[in-house]
């Protein structure tokens, strides 16, 4: 080969080897986000049965609403003075539930924010 033409080839060769470094680098960033995601898929899997499995309790003058952390409902208990006032009765049922609801949804998110933090993924509170 002409000496003229074996600096040309020594500069492609760099420049190959350049991109290839570049191209596996990012492979393996790839490879470290997409390892990430699946823990982060399966942290959220073990938070779903945990919240499942998670009863929260809320009570308006005598009446005691119970729900999972999914928002099913458990239970509902009325006491007998809050029996006497149907109308009454109505509103401190919505209120028991909406406050068991709320507390439901921060128990929901401080989990998630839990494994978030755990992450490094922009705007996901990582």
């Amino acid at each position: 080969m002409p000496a003229q033409f074996s600096g040309i080839v020594m500069f492609v060769q760099a420049f190959f080897c350049a991109k290839l470094s570049a191209v596996i680098s990012l492979i393996n960033t790839m490879f470290d986000k997409a390892k990430d995601l699946y823990k982060l898929q399966k942290q959220a899997r073990k938070i779903k049965k945990d919240l499942k499995n998670t009863h929260i309790e809320a009570e308006e003058d005598g009446v005691t609403v119970t729900i999972n952390g999914e928002q099913k409902l458990i239970s509902v208990n009325i006491s007998d003075e809050a029996m006497q006032d149907k109308s009454s009765l109505q509103e401190k049922l919505v209120k028991a539930f909406n406050k068991a609801i709320e507390k439901s949804q921060q128990i929901g998110a401080s989990m998630m924010k839990e494994v978030m933090g755990d992450m490094n993924f922009p705007g996901l509170g990582g």
